[in-house]
């Protein structure tokens, strides 16, 4: 009866063995998956990133890259663990397991309260961020930025054109007179700010802050439904990993 129970136990861990071991895989291209999302909105949205006056956004972002390097090596380190049975790796592995988690929920979080308090913030320091710094010195990114905005979502100005008055570059001689910067032109041309008529600027398709907003809220929502998404995928990993440290601890030596 005895040696029954102890083949029982053994087969018992053996599917544990490798249900762990398909998790591991399967939680290692999510790993590959969260980094990448992280570095996407890093790189190829980091002009943006300059826009906006906290570093919440960016802040998720981050967290979502050393959670996914995390991943990655405890992925590697779970499949060593699983084969190996060694009961060490397994608390390391449940450890680095729980510190993910923890990343990840915190990423999701911060992306949902940054999404709340996005419009309120927008408004506050969009318009003064383009009026006050664009085209001034130590504000390159900035002004890549605020061109790119104009350019990429055909808007003119925080809220419509006229922001631009207020501009300390337009209402400077290095404007050359120009009424708006080049990039709120349809089609842009050296000085072709002089006009801003509706048929030469984005004049009646509105202002760039409802237009970033969109955009930025898109973003969030992707980075925070990745982060709880992977983070409630990590829990039946720690429920696999402590049920095969369990099952070890009750085999015989």
């Amino acid at each position: 009866m005895g040696e029954y129970n102890e083949k029982k136990d053994t087969c018992g861990t053996i599917c544990l063995k490798y249900l762990l071991f398909t998790f591991n895989f399967f939680f290692w291209l999510a790993g590959l998956a969260v980094m990448a999302v992280g570095i996407w909105t890093l790189i190829q949205k980091s002009d943006y990133i300059s826009l906006l006056p906290s570093s919440t956004y960016a802040a998720t972002a981050y967290i979502l890259v050393i959670a996914g390097v995390i991943v990655m090596v405890t992925g590697i380190l779970g499949c060593c663990a699983t084969f190996k049975e060694r009961k060490s790796l397994l608390k390391v592995y449940f450890i680095l397991l729980l510190c993910i988690f923890i990343l990840e929920i915190l990423a999701g979080i911060l992306a949902y309260i940054y999404y709340q308090q996005l419009n309120a913030e927008l408004k506050q320091s969009l318009k003064q961020t383009m009026t006050i710094k664009y085209k001034q010195p130590g504000e390159e990114k900035v002004t890549r930025a605020v061109d790119k905005l104009q350019q990429e979502f055909k808007c003119c100005g925080s809220n419509n054109s006229q922001d631009w008055r207020d501009s300390v570059w337009i209402n400077s001689p290095e404007s050359e007179k120009r009424l708006v910067p080049d990039s709120c032109c349809k089609t842009v041309t050296e000085r072709c700010g002089h006009r801003d008529h509706p048929s030469n600027i984005y004049k009646v398709e509105g202002g760039c802050i409802t237009k970033l907003e969109t955009f930025i809220r898109s973003h969030l929502l992707v980075i925070g439904a990745v982060g709880i998404g992977i983070a409630c995928v990590q829990l039946f990993g720690m429920i696999f990993t402590c049920c095969l440290y369990k099952s070890l601890k009750s085999e015989p030596y």
